[in-house]
């Protein structure tokens, strides 16, 4: 009998589910939303019973559009976002307590920017491995809200997980964390094997450090390890399947898309020479060395938190798909293209795209956008940058919002190129992007991300490369392979290469100067705006 894997990718908005063989051909796919309660930019909740039936779901769907026999599959992996699940014996509310099902922080939400401040000003060895600076969408920050705010809840809570290791616990029981999940997004020092107990004393998390780490991971293990005795009865009867099949540890669902496609045959054949690029709500940079390698403003040195052995630094935009849904959402047109879009059934961006002539730059020569709506996650880690449009006239055809939108997806483009850059002058180069994700799919788009960077741009074979990634966790532990340096290239390979088109690169030269002027300018203002306010302060106080 053929052996199948499932890859289950747990994304902002859905459940998605792959049954793939092994050589990485997709048989059949699921899907299920997940809903998010935003009351505000900087609140973001959800639940995770309903994240966890969404899983069921969109697995069953999948088995049942693959129309395989469950009893073929040797292996699961799950990958989701870096949201913070709280779980107690009870259902344990993360905000409003009415409403205790909604227990999840989610990634994007930046609740703890103060909490996030406090600790950067601490100094604490530990910043180093990640940029210098701590996000307020990591873990200990959102941790440290939840004890100042909801100390109940805190108190109650009996484990405090990553998504990701929420799902393969729910899976197979098993609390173990993964590498990749607490290195990347608690300050766990994978190189070292260990947490480091002054910090969380530090930060006033001592009650984490008393209990032996029990409540966020006792024990870590690299991403495919096998879990428990695999997938539980009871998770099995949920999702279609047989008790006892294998369940890899986890993955970062931006980590699951650059395995799934940084090391794949026909493209540079070397991770470290290839940045995996996953475009999606937001969108997250992964650049691979053998040595530590230390870039200010980007994420990590993490050690095996994607690659087994090699060390990952972690760049990306707080927002990328969402920032360019919001720029068109300020548009007057955008309704009437939305209606169109439906109409032909495609999302408005791939409308948007369709519609793009090959005079799209000479369109927008003095059009700019700095689409930094909730933030610089990189190369600045300054989660109070806000987003510059320059060069906006008064139009409100379709014509002008084709323009916007190119002018946006440009915008993303010269910020990947900051992000590449700055980690080149810090001897991480790179040769090559490799892309994945939702938002990334359209050949527009991934020819003008190779023309505003320079750079080639990979596109694999697989039309799923997070769920591919996924399932390469659960082909490991399934043993269909003996580890991911082996199944990486073996189940999944380079379909298209779009390189940058020469004719096109002295203006966006000159786009990319504008793009850096303009960012450089808004923090100058921002600067002088606080330092005014300040000053009114003062004289308010003293007077």
């Amino acid at each position: 009998m053929s052996s199948y894997v499932i890859g289950i990718d747990v994304g902002t908005g859905s459940a998605r589910a792959g049954v793939f063989d092994a050589e990485g051909t997709l048989h059949g796919t699921g899907k299920c939303d997940v809903a998010m309660h935003r009351p505000s930019g900087g609140i973001a909740e959800q639940s995770s019973a309903q994240v966890w039936d969404a899983v069921c779901s969109a697995t069953r769907a999948a088995l049942a559009d693959a129309g395989i026999d469950p009893g073929a599959v040797a292996g699961i992996g799950f990958d989701a976002t870096c949201s913070l699940v709280v779980a107690g014996d009870r259902p344990l509310p993360v905000g409003d307590p009415d409403h205790p099902e909604r227990d999840i922080i989610v990634w994007m939400d930046h609740r703890a920017v103060e909490q996030a401040a406090r600790i950067n000003d601490g100094g604490h060895d530990v910043l180093r491995y990640v940029g210098g600076r701590i996000s307020p969408e990591m873990e200990t920050p959102k941790l440290l809200w939840l004890k100042e705010n909801r100390p109940q809840v805190f108190a109650d809570a009996r484990h405090f997980f990553d998504l990701t290791d929420f799902l393969t616990w729910k899976a197979t029981n098993s609390a173990v964390r993964s590498t990749c999940t607490v290195t990347c997004k608690w300050t766990y020092l994978a190189h070292e094997d260990r947490w480091d107990a002054d910090y969380f004393r530090s930060i006033g998390l001592a009650e984490l450090v008393d209990d032996g780490f029990a409540r966020i991971g006792a024990r870590v293990v690299p991403p495919a390890t096998p879990l428990g005795q695999g997938l539980t009865p009871q998770a099995a009867r949920a999702m279609g399947l047989r008790p006892g099949i294998a369940v890899g540890a986890g993955l970062i669902d931006a980590h699951a898309g650059g395995i799934g496609t940084v090391a794949a045959h026909g493209g540079a054949g070397d991770p470290v020479a290839t940045l995996g690029y996953v475009f999606g709500t937001s969108s997250c940079t992964m650049t691979t060395t053998h040595e530590l390698v230390f870039v200010p403003g980007v994420w990590g040195p993490y050690y095996s938190a994607m690659v087994p052995g090699m060390w990952l630094n972690e760049g990306g935009q707080s927002v990328a798909g969402a920032a360019i849904d919001h720029l068109l959402r300020l548009h007057p047109a955008h309704a009437e293209a939305a209606a169109l879009a439906h109409a032909e059934g495609l999302s408005l961006p791939d409308w948007l795209a369709g519609q793009t002539t090959a005079d799209a730059l000479q369109n927008i020569m003095h059009l700019h956008v700095v689409p930094e709506f909730l933030g610089n996650r990189a190369p600045f880690a300054d989660p109070h940058a806000r987003a510059t449009i320059s060069g906006l006239g008064m139009q409100t055809d379709l014509a002008s919002l084709v323009d916007l939108y190119v002018a946006g997806i440009c915008g993303l483009g010269y910020g990947l190129r900051q992000i590449v850059e700055t980690q080149a002058a810090h001897d991480a180069d790179v040769r090559r992007i490799a892309i994945s994700g939702g938002a990334g799919r359209h050949p527009l788009i991934r020819q003008l991300l190779a023309d505003t960077t320079g750079l080639p741009v990979d596109a694999t074979a697989s039309e799923e490369p997070v769920l591919l990634g996924a399932a390469m966790l659960g082909a490991v532990a399934g043993g269909v392979f003996a580890d991911l340096g082996k199944a990486m290239p073996a189940m999944s390979r380079v379909q298209a290469s779009y390189q940058p088109a020469p004719d096109s690169q002295p203006l966006h030269q000159a786009r990319y100067q504008a793009f850096l002027t303009l960012q450089h300018t808004a923090r100058d203002l921002r600067a002088a705006m606080n330092a005014t306010i300040m000053q009114g302060q003062d004289h308010a106080v003293s007077g």
